[in-house]
């Protein structure tokens, strides 16, 4: 392949993509005007200065070297590590005009990939923009140019981690301690074994301040290791999970027996968890969706509602506060396992779980013969197209389908508005994720 030109040019930004990137087309005169640029750095309306980073088909793909004409809703990024780290893509962007963003995108892929539009656009939910992540993955890297262990998120070219020294997205018990992690891997006899460490958090208990971190180690760590992790969990308030193997390998450090758990206040839940559970990424905004999405959903006391996708129970459980009964569908045996223990914890004898492969032939579970009132889903990113296929909707009175990709939600919507002839009632964004380009949605469909 020939090498590509990487002398700057100047590029009139257009659009914004949907990974946070600047749109922009190549000018007359060039030998391939028109083409799309995806511009890293730039926002839309703005002319930039750029260099060119890659090259497709059908499109280039460029960075920012100098903003010459600023956008009003550009603003310093606060982190210093923007623009290199991947963690964030949108950090320059004004957080209230960040949203909207991703509202444009969601109903750009509503009505591109889906043929749909909702009768009402919900405002959109935000919370906390900053230190609110409370579950991610640090890669880990012992670079010999550097003479220092990196700990941090990739960079933008996911080929390298980035060198962190805080990080303001995530919580600050973690947030403002990476350079002590980086410290604390770097002084280890086993510092090239270890690719990644895991956070997450609940709630602070007698033993620990509600953070663990899960080690994976490719080798044996030394005694000299385990003491250190010890003696770091200890001085910091963090419960240490070490991860020899695969899942099943994981076995706490110290303390002993650290508890993990959260609550959902407003309903009276606490939820258990694992250290490599999924939990939603935001405390805050997780507790705004759950009770927007039993607003859209009006669930009866009468009612016996369907949970798709249902995880710990994050939705199952509070429900279960509020209808005659709910059954959580879940395709990790070990959530669902979590979830029976979650709902008896609670005291919920109402709440039912199973699990099952929701991407497969479901015609043998005996919960599909089980008539139900109302459906919640909130699947992966792959979406819901092959269960809804097989969903017997006769009956239900109100669909919520939570998203965490605009794309899959928009086929899915085309699917029950254009197919099954259910209505889109309403649709709106959440910053689950504020400074990235996630976007996360829910939607009300009425038949």
């Amino acid at each position: 392949m020939a090498r590509i030109d990487q002398t700057p040019f100047e590029l009139e930004i257009l659009d914004l993509s949907h990974d946070g990137r600047g749109v922009a087309r190549r000018p007359e005169g060039h030998a391939h005007a028109g083409k799309t640029v995806f511009v890293a750095g730039a926002l839309p309306g703005e002319r930039v200065r750029v260099q060119q980073t890659g090259r497709q088909r059908s499109f280039d793909e460029a960075k920012t070297l100098e903003v010459l004409a600023a956008s009003p809703d550009r603003v310093e990024p606060r982190c210093q590590h923007f623009g290199g780290c991947g963690g964030c893509a949108l950090q320059h962007l004004d957080e209230s005009k960040q949203i909207l963003a991703k509202q444009r995108v969601l109903l750009e892929n509503l009505e591109r990939i889906g043929h749909v539009s909702a009768a009402t656009i919900l405002p959109p939910l935000t919370d906390a923009a900053w230190g609110y992540r409370r579950k991610g993955r640090f890669s880990v890297r012992r670079v010999e140019k550097k003479d220092k262990t990196l700990v941090g998120f990739r960079e933008q070219d996911p080929r390298f981690v980035a060198d962190l020294s805080v990080c303001h997205t995530v919580i600050p018990q973690i947030g403002l301690k990476i350079d002590a992690l980086s410290a604390l891997v770097d002084a280890m006899d086993g510092r090239r074994d270890i690719p990644q460490i895991e956070f997450i958090a609940g709630d602070p208990t007698p033993d620990f301040g509600g953070v663990a971190l899960v080690f994976r180690h490719l080798q044996p760590l030394s005694a000299r290791d385990r003491e250190a992790l010890v003696a770091f969990a200890q001085q910091h308030g963090f419960a240490i999970f070490l991860q020899p193997g695969g899942i099943d390998s994981v076995h706490p450090l110290w303390p002993a027996d650290p508890q993990l758990a959260f609550r959902l206040a407003p309903w009276d839940i606490e939820l258990k968890f694992r250290p490599l559970d999924f939990i939603q990424v935001n405390a805050g905004l997780n507790e705004k969706m759950i009770a927007r999405a039993f607003e859209l959903l009006d669930p009866q006391p009468a009612d016996r509602v369907l949970d798709l996708f249902c995880g710990l129970g994050n939705f199952t459980l509070p429900l279960a506060r509020r209808v005659r009964e709910v059954v959580g569908v879940e395709g990790d045996s070990g959530l669902v396992q979590r979830a029976r223990e979650n709902a008896a914890h609670n005291g919920l004898p109402n709440a039912q779980f199973h699990a099952a492969d929701l991407a497969q032939d479901l015609r043998g579970q005996p919960w599909m013969r089980e008539g139900f009132d109302r459906l919640l889903l909130d699947p992966p990113r792959s979406g819901a197209d092959v269960v809804l296929k097989q969903l017997p909707l006769k009956g239900l009175q109100r669909i919520v389908y939570v998203s965490c990709h605009p794309g899959s939600l928009a086929r899915d919507a085309g699917y029950l508005v254009n197919e099954r002839g259910w209505k889109l009632q309403a649709v709106g964004v959440m910053d689950m994720f504020p400074h990235t380009a996630h976007v996360e949605s829910i939607a009300l469909f009425t038949p």
